[in-house]
């Protein structure tokens, strides 16, 4: 499979707007876990989850194929950032307890990516994948709000999405995961934004950086100016369920 660079466009844009992942999550992932020495982040971005792993694990190492995106990262002392495709992470046979991938697993070619997690997982390690799809708008004029939003996704920039985020929609339901996998307690993502924050976050939207290229227009812009009676001059907070698939290799 050849990669194609969705955020090369949109890297700094990611660094700064995208949201964090709740703490919870990597704490009960460090639980599962009997060793804690290195943890895999695959497809890292801009480091929101291996930044976070490094409060549990003694060290993260944290790859991915964008260098656009790996230039763009978090510092952190115990992570170590490499340009890298899924499928070679460049690590020692059976040397990772954790390996994880945030909202990127609908890029790969899953066949060549589970092997190498065959070969560079611990014995006892674990793999966990998720991935978060539309958000949702809480607070007053909530339903008007999620009509706009929506059609923004849907409609406006919806022809400009690449054919993999179906599966972000179907949160992961129809990928391959062949491992045993584990039953995890719910996760979501949430924030307190003002309409200034939500235009950051929708341009480092891949598919809004393709419109923009198409059309030379930002449509975020459009959005904002419809959003803004509604939205007020309060943070308002935004939630995003989190899809999670976690298990170890079969027996």
């Amino acid at each position: 499979m050849t990669f194609t660079d969705h955020f090369a466009a949109v890297a700094a844009a990611y660094a700064a707007h995208r949201p964090t992942y709740p703490p919870q999550l990597f704490a009960w992932l460090a639980t599962q876990c009997p060793n804690r020495r290195l943890a895999w982040d695959c497809a890292t971005g801009t480091g929101q989850a291996a930044v976070a792993l490094a409060d549990h694990f003694q060290q993260v190492w944290a790859t991915d194929a964008s260098s656009s995106q790996i230039e763009a990262a978090t510092p952190c002392p115990a992570v170590t950032y490499r340009t890298a495709p899924a499928d070679a992470s460049g690590l020692p046979d059976r040397s990772a307890d954790l390996i994880t991938v945030a909202q990127a697993l609908h890029w790969f070619d899953l066949p060549r990516f589970y092997d190498e997690v065959r070969r560079v997982l611990a014995p006892d390690g674990l793999v966990a994948v998720w991935t978060y799809g539309v958000f949702r708008a809480e607070g007053s004029d909530a339903a008007a709000v999620q009509q706009l939003l929506d059609r923004f996704y849907h409609t406006t920039v919806g022809p400009c999405w690449p054919p993999e985020r179906r599966h972000v929609e179907e949160g992961y339901a129809g990928l391959d995961f062949p491992f045993a996998e584990l039953a995890p307690p719910p996760f979501a993502m949430s924030v307190d934004w003002s309409l200034e924050d939500l235009a950051g976050y929708l341009r480092s939207w891949s598919a809004v950086s393709r419109y923009q290229q198409q059309y030379n227009n930002d449509p975020v812009t459009s959005l904002t100016g419809q959003l803004a009676p509604l939205w007020g001059p309060q943070p308002r907070r935004v939630v995003w369920p989190l899809s999670l698939k976690v298990g170890r290799l079969p027996p």
